[in-house]
């Protein structure tokens, strides 16, 4: 019984590391940036898709392509920002409207990067062997390339997290979460500030990508399930909080892992259910913002 819910904590550790990454993306887009990101997880199948070319193609360890992936996302994300939202954002005659242009902004964005997605990889499943051996930690056996993700998601979000609490550009991008007018006249860029936001959400979700890519099957379609994972663990560690989004995950990993030692098909259910009480019971989530 002991092994049986020390295997299930474990999992749901392994599985949240990930979702971790995806919402501290997703979180800097929306409680910073302004912008609900449908095409969030388009970003994470990018890194996924392109991981999975780059070790094909010309045998590019996966690692690796985290230092590849991460920074070609940051620019593509950077760059919308600047071209399409910081439009949005200039012609908006309120922030509550650009926030509803701003949406149906990146439902278009999701669809054209992911039919680009379909037209160079096509509709199909892919997916590559890496590390996937079995590794024995105290009397139970998990894949090797699923604590290799789970390390490096850990590592990712503690320097991400020293990056925004501790350093100038930190302090400038939490000023423009709690107010942007106030921020800009103490002498904050606040149109490249929020675009760093946004690239560094791309950042996260393409490194996140890669990691999806060594312990699951890829296909082009796959963004839009990993977005509204990304907006109930937002919600769960509350709107712009940034521990509380990495937290989060892996309470969400923890739930899923749990139910699915008794379901599996109802793990993702759960998720919605817990999303629909959470917006009920506590809507500023478990942590607040």
């Amino acid at each position: 019984m002991i092994v049986r819910i020390f295997d299930i904590i474990i999992a749901g550790l392994l599985t949240g590391g990930i979702y971790s990454l995806i919402a501290m993306g997703f979180s800097l887009q929306y409680g910073v940036a302004k912008v609900v990101n449908i095409a969030h997880g388009e970003f994470i199948m990018l890194g996924a898709l392109l991981t999975w070319a780059m070790l094909t193609a010309f045998g590019i360890n996966p690692l690796v392509s985290l230092a590849i992936c991460g920074p070609f996302t940051f620019i593509i994300g950077f760059l919308i920002y600047r071209t399409l939202f910081t439009k949005l954002r200039t012609s908006s005659p309120s922030p509550a409207v650009f926030e509803g242009n701003s949406m149906l902004a990146a439902f278009g964005l999701m669809f054209v990067i992911q039919n680009i997605a379909l037209i160079i990889w096509g509709a199909g499943m892919r997916g590559y062997s890496y590390l996937n051996v079995g590794v024995n930690f105290l009397g139970t056996v998990f894949a090797a390339n699923r604590l290799v993700a789970l390390v490096a998601a850990l590592v990712i979000g503690v320097v991400f997290y020293v990056i925004i609490m501790r350093t100038r550009l930190g302090k400038a991008i939490r000023a423009a979460a709690e107010d942007p007018a106030t921020a800009g006249l103490m002498g904050v860029n606040i149109n490249r500030v929020l675009a760093l936001c946004f690239g560094f959400g791309a950042l996260l979700a393409g490194l996140a990508g890669v990691l999806v890519s060594m312990c699951y099957p890829i296909y082009a379609t796959m963004g839009l399930e990993y977005t509204l994972i990304a907006i109930i663990v937002v919600v769960l560690g509350g709107l712009g909080n940034i521990p509380g989004s990495f937290i989060g995950g892996f309470i969400l990993g923890l739930i899923g892992s749990i139910v699915s030692s008794w379901q599996p098909s109802l793990s993702i259910v759960s998720y919605y259910v817990l999303f629909m009480l959470l917006l009920i019971v506590k809507p500023t989530g478990i942590f607040g913002k």
